[in-house]
């Protein structure tokens, strides 16, 4: 069976390293060329994984340029494989393979189709979650289902790595056992459902920008949605320094400071304390963007961006 691998990020690499570990190498790698990696922050560079297993590789800055679509039809592939790639996939490009082209979705579809669905999953305090590989067609996310995974999830604690390698473990569970299938003549096709689906719109790194007149547990979940591989969640000192939230967890004891909302209510060398909308505090264990903690009793995100 002849295969094309399309895809540009950590999910990428995870599922083309897992099929071309299991046998299943594909006969040509679409990927973004290295100028282009600022479109993803979760961009990985594929090329050494390709050229180890032996794997011609095509560069592109879109899938369907006329170049791209020849360089496809050459291989005359019988599947491809649209994994992490964020354009979409015209029909001129769905016609070329033989059984069809198969994408993936960090989300149990038809629930949370659209964009940042790794993000939204968090801000929307979900407690289950899913990844699903489908076959492309004319809308988004909307395609018949191939295989579908579902899990549990902790709605206070997961973070975006945490659940982003959630779904690249199941992503490199369910793709190589489900090539042989294919391979083997069992093509899974199941339409989804009518109900249940939602879409999520595009979320932007502006939108991570932290109003501490919000409570508490709403700020500790934009910090964790918001986390690496993404661009992380920001705030500004009273300088205007930009100052991104990497981890922060809530403070304990309720109604112990007294404070606005955005002051600095305590310092514990790199760590400090921020009273939040509702009263109570979160502590911020890992921050970047400045030298040393914004000044005890300053107010954060007071200034313009």
């Amino acid at each position: 069976m002849k295969t094309v691998f399309v895809g540009a990020v950590e999910g990428s690499l995870a599922a083309f390293t897992a099929i071309c570990g299991a046998g299943h190498v594909p006969d040509l790698l679409v990927t973004l060329p290295p100028d282009l990696s600022r479109r993803h922050s979760d961009f990985s560079d594929l090329v050494p994984m390709a050229e180890h297993f032996g794997v011609p590789v095509h560069f592109t800055k879109r899938s369907d340029s006329e170049e791209t679509l020849e360089a496809i039809r050459a291989v005359q592939p019988d599947l491809v494989m649209v994994i992490g790639w964020s354009q979409i996939c015209g029909p001129a490009f769905r016609a070329i393979p033989r059984i069809g082209c198969l994408g993936f979705h960090p989300s149990a579809l038809p629930r949370l189709r659209g964009r940042a669905v790794i993000p939204w999953t968090i801000l929307l305090g979900e407690t289950t979650s899913g990844s699903t590989i489908f076959w492309l067609g004319a809308g988004a996310d909307d395609g018949p289902i191939a295989a579908q995974s579902h899990y549990s999830i902790d709605p206070e604690t997961i973070t975006a790595r945490d659940l982003y390698d959630r779904v690249l473990i199941a992503l490199t569970e369910m793709l190589p056992p489900l090539l042989s299938r294919i391979k083997g003549g069992d093509i899974p096709s199941e339409p989804q459902p009518e109900t249940g689906i939602s879409i999520c719109a595009r979320r932007r790194p502006e939108d991570g920008r932290i109003d501490w007149t919000r409570p508490a547990s709403e700020i500790h979940r934009l910090i964790r949605a918001a986390a690496p591989p993404y661009p992380g969640a920001f705030t500004q000192a009273t300088d205007g320094t930009r100052i991104t939230v990497i981890s922060a967890r809530l403070f304990p004891r309720e109604g112990y400071y007294i404070g606005l909302p955005g002051q600095v209510q305590a310092i514990d060398g790199s760590n400090f304390t921020v009273a939040c909308g509702d009263g109570r505090c979160l502590d911020i264990l890992a921050w970047s963007g400045a030298d040393h903690p914004p000044a005890l009793h300053s107010k954060l995100g007071n200034t313009s961006p």
